[in-house]
This record gives C-alpha cells, structure tokens and sequence, in this order.
C-alpha cells in the first residue's frame, strides 16, 4: 500500500467536521440544467492516447488538454485535442498519437482537418493556449508538453506554422522543463499577448521510483512529492515575432512549484488581470500584476492554502463572480477527500475561505476532478461549476459533475443533468463554448485512452448575450478586457481570457445568461484603460465588437 498524503486522503472523509458532511443532506432545487453526450454522432472521433506502458511513468496520467479556437474566423468554435506520445521515447510514432484540429461544420457536426493544417504536433502534449499573439487576426496555438513545447501560428488560409524555433522558444533552458499549462495575456499593456507558462516536476524516462511494490501489478503512479518541482515562466513579447523569458529579471519572481491549471482575472479590481497557479501538493501562486511586472501575493491574499491551512493537489481553476458581488472569485478543484476550494473575493486582490459558506466542500469530498469551468449552464444570471472527474490511477475512474449555483451556493445536480449516467473515465481536461451557437454553453471533456466527450447543452430556453471583441490599441484577442452587464435585476462581470481548469483554453467569445431579462446595459473597459458605453441592447444576440478609436479614459 503506498503510505502517502494522496493515499490518505482517499480516506480521509471520515475524519472531516460533521457541520461540513452535514451539508450534503440539504435538498437541491429541481435542476432546469440538462445535457446530453453526442461526440460519436458529432464526428469527433478524438481518443486520448497516453502510451501507457504498465511502467507507471509520470506524465501517462497528466495529459488531456483541449482547445477552442475559431481557426478560420468564421465565428463557430472550433476544437484543437493534445495528445499523448509513444512511452519511454516521448515521440509521436504513428497517427494514434496526433494532436487533432476539428473543424465545426455549422450543422452539429465536426469534421478531421488536422493534416492539412499541419497541425499533428510532436512529442509528448499536456496543455495547449489560444490567442492571437501576432495581431493579425488569427487565433494561435501554444502547445505545452514534456520536455519541449510548441507554438503554431495561424497562417489565415487553414494551416499553421511551426515557429517555436523563430519565436525562440525552444532554447535549452525551456526543452528541459515539463510544462503543463500555459496563457496568453498582455502584462505590460503594450498592445501585444505575453507567455506565461505553467512547469510541474522535475521527470526523465526511467526515474519514476517504485511506489506501492516491485511487482509490475502493485505498481502505482507516485505522489508528486516524490519529485522536485520546477519554475514558472514568463516570456514577453518582442513584436517581431520573438519571445524573451524574463522570469526572474524585474518581470515576475523565479518562484519554484508543482504547476497545474491557470487561472487569468482582473482579480484585484484595478483593472490589471493577474494570474493564479493551482500548484500539485505545494502552496498555490497568486501573481498581481502591479504595473508591468508581477508580485506573488497568495500569502497575503489568502490562497496559499486551504482554509485549514492544508495544500491539496491541486489540479483545475478558474476565476468567475460566484457570489453575484461583482468581484471575481476562484474555484480549485483536487483530489478525492480533499474537497473543492472556493476563495470568495473580499475586494483589493484579498479573499476569505468560502468552501463551506458556498456550500461546494462537502458537495466535493468524493470526487477527484481535473479540468474544470464557472459558466452559465442554465443561463440564470448565476455561474454553475462543471468538473471533469476521475482519479489518478487507472482504476479511479469517474463520472464528470455539474454543480448548480443557486443565488451563490452550490448544488449537485449531476444525476438530474443526466452527466453521472455516462461511464466512468479518468476525465482530464475540459473546455466550454456555444458550440452550436443555440445560445447556451456546451462542454468538451478528454479521459485517458477513452474517447472525447461532447455535452450539448439542452436545457430550457433562457435570455442570453454574447459577445466577441476585437482591440485595436489593444491585443487583438482583447485578452484582459472587463465586460459589466447591467439589467434591472442585478450587474455581471466578465474577463475575456482562454486559460481555462486544466491544461486547457476555451472560447474567447463572452457569454451572459439573462433569465427572463430581455436586454441589458453593456459597458468595456480594454486592456489599455480605455472605457466604452454601449447603452443598452437586446438579449439574444452574439454581437462582435471592435474597440473604437476615440474612447474615454476609466478611472477606478
């Protein structure tokens, strides 16, 4: 039996205060979400492939990112899937381990154009992020993986092009780091999307000890504490087409850690978005950016740890308004027995333990989830919470989950969704979209050697708007740009960013639902400062808009 902290924590339940696990007696309300799997019908014919040898190498269990990008820009959702490789060599040895670029047909279908796109990758995928890094209007590609990562510019005529060399991003420093997760956004507000990537451990083919026994069959993959961690990373972007690491030099600290998932909001309401590093088994990272450079604040502001002063493993997060406040909050998904985090944001980039007000600790105990989201499934006005479920190990597999939110505390409604009637798989990475453009978010969910998932949204018709911006004076993505709907009923807040949960990015189109409010009041501050009142507009619309020329300045 392997004797360590995730070990125990399979068990560990039992040992939580019962004012917590008597949480999960209170009665949810009658779920309005419902959705309904359709991958196979859908033509997304993806399956995650890990090499998985028997050996127990580390990285057979971290793979499974996935990416939404609209590759031609004509407005539907694409979908880009990060696989594996071919075990101990860490190389791609035939097509069962190509990365896949789906295209979407517009009619619920989706059809292979990898190969013309060029984009069928190499060595061993984790994370992939999407933004335009080169402002010509095209959606990019940044591939993170084990040892090596790669960047795929969108040449604008449906292919791509390998530039990781030209873009010096493959220097010997960065080929040596196992990289996870990775976002796009505009630290120093000079118009252009900066690199930050997220490392996980230090990991070369046969260095993997034994844990659970020497016999092939006892094996288990280790705990991370097994392994040393490694560095995050920050590249700024030249403008030619070139990247700069500047970790460690004035632009962000060289902090070492166990990275997972990002997370990217404008978190202490001053009109900077920051990062936040959900980190394997070692204290999280919380990076406010002060004016062209980061600090690392997760002391300060409370998101080291849990609540009880524990690090978890760790592994999915997001930022979204949970508590209908206005400020965004974070959410962090980890092991079985550990339970969900929530960091309620209590003004100026500080936040209070909200995991038992919110409802979702208790909700969370038994499940072990990946990939994660706050979107509005129900298209209530409230974010839910979707979370890719499954252990570590090949024998922990599970169900994905979809927790309600209802006026800012969490309900389990995965049965009544219909999500937990599904089979059981070790779920890892997960995006979101309106991928049939109904006006209601859809989900995509990859598993170890299983097929993708694809979750149409059918729940009832609600109001709804969505927005696609465009900068000018700003990055092209509008990546870091606030969005505030105000109806008669109450405010929301939106940041535009792709880093989504787990190694993954989804749609950079901005999606509100309304209720029964049939318009609302919409006002874009922009990366730069810049504000913009577009007065009121009708739901039901997907409006594309593109920063004006003359805009007047925000003051906070």
């Amino acid at each position: 039996m392997l004797h360590s902290r995730r070990s125990f924590l399979r068990g560990s339940a039992a040992l939580l205060p019962m004012a917590w696990l008597a949480q999960r007696a209170l009665p949810s309300a009658a779920s309005p979400i419902s959705v309904v799997e359709g991958a196979g019908k859908s033509g997304l014919g993806f399956v995650l492939r890990t090499g998985a040898t028997g050996h127990k190498y580390q990285p057979e269990t971290m793979a499974g990112g996935l990416g939404v990008i609209d590759f031609d820009g004509d407005g539907w959702p694409d979908l880009y899937c990060v696989n594996g490789a071919r075990m101990p060599e860490l190389e791609k040895s035939g097509p069962e381990f190509w990365n896949r670029l789906y295209k979407n047909n517009r009619d619920g279908t989706f059809s292979d154009v990898t190969e013309k796109a060029g984009l069928a990758g190499r060595g061993y995928g984790i994370g992939v992020a999407v933004g335009d890094y080169n402002n010509d209007g095209y959606e990019d590609l940044f591939v993170a993986g084990v040892h090596g990562n790669q960047l795929f510019r969108n040449n604008g005529d449906g292919t791509f092009t390998d530039v990781t060399e030209a873009a010096r991003l493959s220097s010997p420093a960065v080929k040596g780091l196992w990289s996870v997760a990775a976002a796009w956004i505009d630290y120093d507000v000079d118009g252009r999307l900066d690199l930050f990537v997220s490392n996980y451990c230090q990991w070369a083919p046969g260095s993997d000890p034994l844990c659970s026994g020497i016999n092939a069959e006892d094996r288990r993959y280790c705990p991370p504490d097994k392994y040393a961690g490694e560095p995050m990373q920050l590249f700024h972007n030249q403008g030619d087409g070139t990247f700069d690491e500047v970790t460690g030099k004035g632009a962000i600290p060289e902090i070492l850690g166990k990275g997972m998932g990002i997370a990217v909001a404008d978190f202490a309401d001053d009109g900077r978005p920051g990062l936040f590093v959900a980190n394997d088994d070692v204290r999280n990272l919380l990076f406010r950016n002060v004016g062209n450079r980061f600090e690392e604040t997760s002391f300060q502001a409370g998101v080291a740890y849990k609540g009880d002063g524990r690090a978890v493993s760790g592994m999915g997060a997001d930022f979204g308004d949970i508590d209908g406040d206005g400020r965004f909050d974070l959410v962090v998904t980890d092991l079985k027995g550990e339970g969900f985090g929530v960091f309620l944001n209590r003004r100026h980039g500080e936040f209070e333990d909200g995991s038992v007000s919110s409802r979702l600790l208790s909700l969370s105990v038994p499940v072990s989830g990946w990939g994660c989201g706050l979107a509005d499934l129900d298209n209530d006005g409230w974010l839910d919470l979707f979370v890719a479920g499954g252990g570590v190990d090949t024998d922990q597999g599970m169900t994905n989950h979809i927790f309600r939110n209802i006026e800012g505390k969490f309900a389990d409604v995965s049965q009544e969704s219909g999500i937990s009637f599904a089979r059981a798989r070790l779920h890892r990475g997960c995006a979101f979209a309106d991928f049939d453009r109904d006006g209601r978010m859809d989900a995509v969910v990859s598993s170890l050697d299983g097929p993708i998932e694809l979750w149409w949204n059918r729940s009832p018709q609600r109001q709804w708007l969505q927005l696609k911006l465009r900068g000018t004076h700003n990055n092209r993505s509008a990546i870091g740009a606030l969005v505030t709907l105000k109806t008669s009923g109450r405010t929301q807040v939106r940041c535009v960013n792709s880093s989504v949960g787990y190694a993954s990015s989804s749609d950079l189109t901005l999606h509100f639902g309304m209720g029964a409010e049939k318009r609302g009041a919409l006002e874009i501050q922009w990366p730069s400062g810049n504000a913009q009142k577009l007065g009121e507009v009708e739901a039901g619309q997907r409006l594309e808009i593109e920063e004006p020329e003359h805009a007047f300045s925000f003051l906070r």
